[in-house]
C-alpha cells in the first residue's frame, strides 16, 4: 500500500514533467506490445488470473513511467508486464509514457 501511495504522490508532484523527455511519435514504433491488451476496450486477460486490463490512454506520464519501472524491478508482479518492461530502455519508457499521456487510446 505504501508503494502505491508513493507512486501517487510522485505523479502529483511530477505531473507530465516526464513527457517532455519522451517522444510520442517515436513510441508509435514501440507500442505493438501494449496495444495487444491495452488497446482493446474492456479487454480481460486470463493470465495469471482473470481481470480487466486497465486503459492507459490519457494516464499521466509520470504514473506510466513509475509503473513500468516497478514492473522492471519486480515491485509490481504481473509476469507478462514484467517481461515487457524488462525489455524497455529508459528512452522507450519515456516515449511510451509521452504517447499514452498525450491521449492515445
Amino acid at each position: 500500500m505504501k508503494k502505491y501511495l508513493f507512486v501517487a504522490i510522485a505523479c502529483l508532484l511530477c505531473g507530465n514533467a516526464f513527457a517532455a523527455e519522451g517522444n510520442a511519435e517515436a513510441a508509435k514504433a514501440k507500442i505493438s506490445m501494449c496495444e495487444g491488451c491495452h488497446g482493446i476496450p474492456d479487454y480481460k486477460t486470463t493470465f495469471p488470473k482473470v481481470y480487466r486490463v486497465p486503459k492507459i490512454g490519457n494516464q499521466q506520464a509520470g504514473y506510466i513511467m513509475a509503473a513500468l519501472h516497478e514492473y522492471q524491478s519486480g515491485d509490481r508482479s504481473h509476469p507478462t508486464m514484467q517481461a515487457i518492461a524488462k525489455g524497455l530502455s529508459e528512452q522507450d519508457i519515456a516515449d511510451v509514457a509521452a504517447y499514452y499521456s498525450g491521449g492515445a487510446k
